[in-house]
């Protein structure tokens, strides 16, 4: 075993000990790689910013605070690793956010007794930039194409690139809208391959989207996004993915959008590859003012959708464009949706010309006894505790 993959193998099953230390099975037995908190940018929790360079691993120390000041970057050949328990404190605005660049690594392993929590001590919508990856997996804007946030490249060719994992974390108060082109989600996955685990994520109370999807195959479970200012669960430019166990919620006053906005490509409705993921186990709770569709479905992208409970929308299922409206009208592709309560319009659909378009039989199948995320519109038994909810 080569000492590289060791040092990832050390890193990803790290604990929050203060030394770890892993025996290699290399030719040389007497091989060690000790991980220790509190170096580079870690030094100073109080000033938590700057890069993690390539060759460099930087351990925080669960029994500290850390004061995310401005901007970190985890540079190719770096690694984060973020123990169970820790708590990251941002303030500063967009300046402060966390990127992942290609070919660096997270491992934030929180668990469900001590989840990692990234927070800011404004609880105010919009009071830091989220958390950022950026993989080496196919996108359809180009073969690469730049990020939103922190101007890193992202897209590729490798469907099962890997940038670590990212378990039982809570992302509050993050997000922001600072251009018409420019916006900053809760999580945000650009490229993101399918290498990557991303599993019980909670997204809370954030200005725009709870958590996007730009390209990619990355498959993610147990997401828990609710209270945010725009959409809940976002996808465009050709993810391709499974996303399993999904539980949203806009606010009781309304503020908010729709429960999932998926896109292909607004400049190439075909472009390929085309977006279209498994979505399994969903529940989206809404509201009817603003944009009040549970589920939006539009400029090409395909997909498929099973055991979804909707409540409290304006409509349930809208289809636009014609590459999104042939592919799913009629086409059985949404199954087992449970109408909860006060949906107004199970279905609508628009051609690219913004026509009307007749809803075919068969375009979803209703199940009265669909569990959506688990327990209905209820909170999931999964996402209790660590979610914040």
């Amino acid at each position: 075993m080569k000492k590289n993959t060791l040092k990832l193998l050390a890193v990803a099953f790290l604990i929050s000990s203060t030394t770890v230390v892993f025996n290699s099975c290399s030719d040389n037995d007497d091989d060690e790689v000790v991980v220790t908190p509190g170096t580079g940018i870690a030094a100073d929790p109080n000033n938590f910013k700057g890069e993690v360079k390539s060759g460099e691993t930087v351990t925080l120390d669960a029994t500290k605070v850390y004061k995310l000041t401005g901007a970190v970057a985890v540079k190719a050949g770096g690694t984060l690793v973020i123990p169970a328990g820790t708590k990251i404190e941002a303030s500063g605005g967009t300046s402060a956010y966390i990127t992942v660049e290609q070919d660096g690594k997270i491992f934030a392993n929180g668990t469900a007794a001590a989840p990692i929590v990234m927070t800011s001590p404004n609880p105010t919508p919009g009071s830091w930039g989220g958390l950022v990856i950026c993989g080496k997996a196919p996108i359809n804007k180009g073969t690469t194409a730049t990020a939103e946030v922190g101007n890193a490249t992202y897209g590729g060719t490798n469907a099962a690139d890997n940038s670590g994992i990212i378990k039982f974390v809570r992302i509050e108060y993050a997000g922001a809208i600072y251009q018409a082109d420019k916006e900053f989600n809760g999580l945000s996955l650009f490229g993101v391959g399918n290498g990557t685990v991303i599993d019980n994520v909670s997204l809370i109370n954030g200005s725009d989207d709870g958590i996007e999807f730009f390209g990619g195959t990355v498959n993610v479970s147990n997401i828990v996004s609710v209270y945010n200012e725009d959409d809940a669960f976002d996808w465009t430019e050709g993810w391709n993915g499974t996303a399993t166990n999904i539980y949203t919620k806009r606010r009781a006053n309304g503020v908010g959008n729709r429960g999932i906005e998926a896109d292909n490509n607004s400049n190439d409705n075909n472009a390929n590859p085309r977006s279209n993921p498994t979505i399994k186990n969903a529940t989206f709770i809404g509201g009817t003012t603003g944009e009040a569709d549970a589920v939006k479905l539009r400029v090409g992208t395909h997909g498929s959708l099973d055991n979804i409970v909707l409540s409290n929308w304006t409509t349930g299922i809208n289809l636009e464009h014609d590459a999104t409206v042939s592919f799913f009208n009629g086409g059985g592709k949404i199954t087992n949706v449970k109408f909860d309560t006060n949906v107004a319009t199970k279905a609508s659909a628009k051609s690219s010309a913004g026509a009307s378009v007749t809803v075919a039989a068969g375009t979803f199948t209703e199940n009265a006894n669909a569990t959506g995320a688990g327990a209905g519109t209820a909170t999931p038994t999964w996402a209790n505790g660590w979610a914040g909810l």
